[in-house]
């Protein structure tokens, strides 16, 4: 397996500005293995469940991550915040992504745009990919974050006008990814009640969604692709009803690291930094709803895990069907038993 299997033509036009109204009208590709994929909508998701089924979200929440800063030079810094420190007692110090961090100096101090001092820099983490940030007003940081952060809506959304509630799926709870999980962008509440009444059941698992997401596989043997981890938590009571259930569907590759993680290495709570690609051996999910991934990245080697090489042609005919890609994009509907 190389990184380039994993390159296709996106075209700029393709990838999708801003999200559709109302949310469950995206399109839904359903793979049907050898079959003939159908065009459906989201909101036509509660027709493909079945009573005994479980539907599995993750149900983190997107802090306004992104604040433009100024030296005391003048200069602008774009920084990214990605997750807290793990110390419980600290919540002023963060892992971020900063533009220009490499021009940065260890202690120096980043300001508003009237001048207040909000964060200084600490120089890279021990990962050397990212950076470390203090919050220094004695301000909550919560507060500051609130106040200053812009919602960090991906690179390639060039058009920012989208309602900031837009960019959270409608059962978001904690605050703590600098990236929603996209696929549940999707759900209205009118489509969880109609998938409750005929029987099926929804659990909730959470993934703070951090680095990986935002950087594709840059080298050419993804063996040697060093993943970033990531917080997770799912009950025991949530993957005790999985194991059980008639079928695990999950709602995006946040939901389905969670769940695999878990049932990978018997923990239910933590950091994981599990990558799945070809040759996992899948423990707990039977359906995946995801959107449309970047070439060359691991969720894309996640669904071709999944569903082997025939994403190749999913995502063909997505491309000459007209369906949007990415984060405000359309969405598929994944059967890891279809043949």
């Amino acid at each position: 397996m190389k990184t380039s299997d994993f390159d296709y033509d996106l075209p700029a036009d393709r990838i999708a500005q801003f999200p559709v109204e109302p949310r469950d009208s995206a399109r839904l590709l359903v793979d049907r293995g050898s079959h003939t994929p159908q065009h459906l909508r989201v909101n036509d998701l509660d027709s493909l469940l079945s009573a005994g089924d479980l539907l599995v979200v993750n149900d983190t929440k997107v802090i306004p991550a992104r604040l433009n800063l100024a030296r005391a030079s003048g200069g602008r810094v774009e920084v990214l915040l990605l997750e807290k420190s793990d110390s419980v007692a600290n919540d002023r110090t963060w892992t971020a992504m900063v533009k220009p961090g490499g021009r940065l100096r260890a202690g120096e101090e980043l300001f508003d745009s009237e001048g207040n001092p909000v964060l200084s820099f600490g120089g890279r983490s021990v990962d050397h990919d990212t950076f470390v940030v203090e919050f220094v007003s004695e301000a909550d940081p919560a507060l500051t974050i609130d106040r200053l952060g812009e919602m960090p809506l991906p690179p390639y959304i060039t058009d920012r006008s989208s309602d900031r509630d837009r960019y959270q799926t409608v059962y978001a709870r904690r605050a703590a990814s600098a990236a929603a999980p996209t696929a549940g962008l999707h759900f209205t509440p009118d489509l969880l009640s109609r998938i409750e009444e005929l029987g099926a059941s929804i659990a909730r698992v959470e993934l703070v969604v951090g680095l990986d997401t935002f950087k594709p596989v840059s080298v050419e043997d993804p063996s040697r692709h060093a993943m970033h981890s990531e917080w997770f938590s799912v009950d025991r009571s949530v993957l005790d009803r999985a194991l059980e259930a008639r079928r695990v569907v999950a709602v995006g590759t946040t939901a389905v690291r969670s769940l695999e993680s878990a049932a990978t290495t018997g923990r239910l709570e933590g950091r994981t930094d599990l990558f799945i690609r070809r040759g996992h051996q899948w423990k707990v999910v039977d359906l995946m709803m995801t959107n449309f991934h970047l070439p060359r990245t691991t969720l894309l080697m996640m669904i071709d895990a999944f569903v082997g090489s025939r994403w190749r042609n999913l995502y063909e005919i997505a491309l000459d069907s007209d369906y949007r890609f990415l984060s405000f994009g359309d969405a598929m509907l994944l059967d890891r038993h279809a043949t």
